[in-house]
């Protein structure tokens, strides 16, 4: 296998000498080497460039169950490039003189509340779209993340008001998903319909995405679709798919590189008045294209990057000269990635079904490369080297926790030593926070549980760590976000809350631990 990666990479950084756009060969052999590296079993890749396919083709296995091959139709869930398809329909919606772009979210969503009145007040519905709301990065994603969460889509409104805001109101960028829940929300109360009905028969049909639908329930055909894959453990396996409506106006889409290749041709082709289906104008495109919230660029990098933005749905950078537009998206089990460069009509779409980016951006950035005359990167090379680090910092990390607590269960039935001792040993019971609901604590034959009641795939074993602090591990080993609990006592040293935080910093964003405050 290390002979086979080596050959591939010698291979690859020969191709990346010559200064020119890189063969349908040449990328099945960078799509080769991106899969034996970062370990993902499938990947779709779609290159187009002036109108024309230059590549168009699956690789690997829809699943390491099932074996069957990744095509070109195959369906992934977008996730996060599902965005873009929110603020298109708002925009649609804007062309018909039914909404405005400025208009304040509490007219068309009375309850609609944040944290801060003024917020509230002024709050517009530009702003559900560009991640400037003040709140902080993920924040309230536990209402839907984990899969199986039992909130609704007024429950998300409801509880919007329980999450502070971390910086003020349009100054800083921080990523929400909740806001585009809002969004779809005001889609469906104007419309007259549901956002996920407004998607398929203003967008998709058109475009004849006729395989693709708002949610993985909604497929008419689910005979080729991935199977979502993490490590458990260590080990590459299939895992739990999302399957939750709650948060399709967010990333719910299902599509496959063919049919995602129709709405990036037509948003190259639309943004230059070039095509002959009237779904968005040139002007709506343009405005989901322009700068909302500024995104800092601390370093130049290879692309000599000096502006990074966040527009409607769309991330945007200069690269090289050119204004590159870009999303990614992320599900349990599978990961894409979508970038446009209007100025030389090229589109790079890249699906995978293991939950690793480095490979998607190393795929993406090597075919840009090629188009940029760059001739001296391997980002196949440089993201391997970056994820083993990141890996590795991480796992150090965690391996000291657990060998902490592991030297606790050695000791802990000497007598007179800590845990026994402590009073916080009674933490048991029933606690609550605002917006997240209750969770149970409970003691069975010696061993302490962690279960929240609204969000069941949070379900866990508690070990003692330090002093107040204990850890929760997490049942399903393929969240890979074990968290501290950290008590506060009350004026007789019993538990009267605690708060939590992720224990590896490679923790999805969305398992937001550090927002909740939990009260007894």
């Amino acid at each position: 296998m290390k002979l086979q990666i080596t050959s591939l990479l010698i291979i690859l950084s020969s191709l990346f000498v010559h200064a020119q756009p890189m063969s349908t060969q040449e990328i099945d052999m960078l799509v080769a080497s991106t899969m034996e590296i970062f370990d993902v079993p499938g990947i779709g890749v779609a290159v187009l460039k002036d109108g024309e396919v230059v590549h168009m083709k699956g690789h690997g296995v829809r699943s390491l169950d099932s074996k069957l091959p990744v095509n070109e139709h195959t369906l992934f869930g977008i996730a996060s490039n599902s965005k873009a398809f929110t603020a298109a329909a708002l925009g649609i919606l804007v062309e018909e003189k039914k909404v405005s772009w400025n208009d304040r979210v509490i007219d068309y969503i009375p309850e609609f509340r944040l944290y801060d009145p003024y917020v509230t007040q002024d709050f517009r519905i530009r702003d559900l779209l560009c991640h400037r709301s003040g709140m902080g990065l993920g924040a309230g994603d536990l209402m839907i993340w984990p899969d199986g969460t039992d909130f609704s889509r007024e429950d998300v409104i409801h509880n919007l008001k329980y999450l502070k805001q971390v910086s003020p109101f349009r100054t800083k960028y921080d990523y929400d998903n909740l806001l585009y829940i809002v969004a779809g929300e005001i889609i469906g109360k104007v419309s007259g319909t549901s956002w996920e009905e407004f998607i398929e028969t203003r967008i998709l049909k058109p475009l004849k995405m006729t395989s693709s639908a708002a949610s993985f329930n909604r497929l008419s055909d689910a005979s080729n679709v991935i199977a979502p894959h993490g490590r458990v453990e260590g080990v590459v396996q299939v895992v739990s798919r999302t399957t939750s409506e709650l948060m399709n106006a967010a990333g719910g889409i299902y599509s496959s590189v063919y049919e995602m290749s129709k709405w990036a041709d037509y948003l190259l082709k639309q943004s230059k008045n070039q095509s002959d289906k009237p779904i968005i104008t040139s002007r709506t495109i343009q405005e989901l294209w322009s700068p909302q919230t500024i995104i800092p660029v601390r370093n130049p990098g290879s692309y000599n990057t000096h502006f990074s933005a966040y527009g409607l749905g769309f991330r945007l950078a200069d690269e090289k000269g050119y204004k590159v537009i870009s999303h990614t998206g992320g599900l349990a089990g599978m990961v894409t990635k979508m970038t446009l460069i209007p100025e030389l009509d090229l589109a790079i779409i890249v699906f995978t079904n293991q939950q690793v980016g480095a490979a998607f951006s190393a795929i993406t950035n090597q075919i840009k490369d090629a188009y940029f005359g760059i001739r001296d990167v391997n980002w196949v090379k440089r993201y391997e080297a970056a994820a083993n680090m990141s890996t590795s910092n991480a796992k150090n990390q965690v391996e000291k926790v657990w060998q902490q607590i592991e030297q606790n269960n050695k000791v802990s039935e000497s007598p007179g030593n800590r845990v026994t001792e402590s009073p916080i040993n009674r933490i048991t019971g029933t606690y609550k926070d605002p917006w997240f609901g209750e969770i149970t604590i409970s003691n069975k034959n010696g061993q302490l549980f962690f279960l929240a009641s609204r969000s069941p795939g949070l379900d866990g074993e508690i070990f003692w760590y330090k002093g107040n602090t204990y850890v929760v591990k997490w049942k399903d080993r393929s969240m890979d976000a074990d968290a501290f609990i950290l008590f506060t006592l009350d004026i007789n040293a019993h538990p009267a809350g605690f708060t939590m935080k992720a224990i590896s910093p490679l923790t999805d964003f969305s398992y937001d631990f550090h927002d909740l405050n939990f009260r007894k």
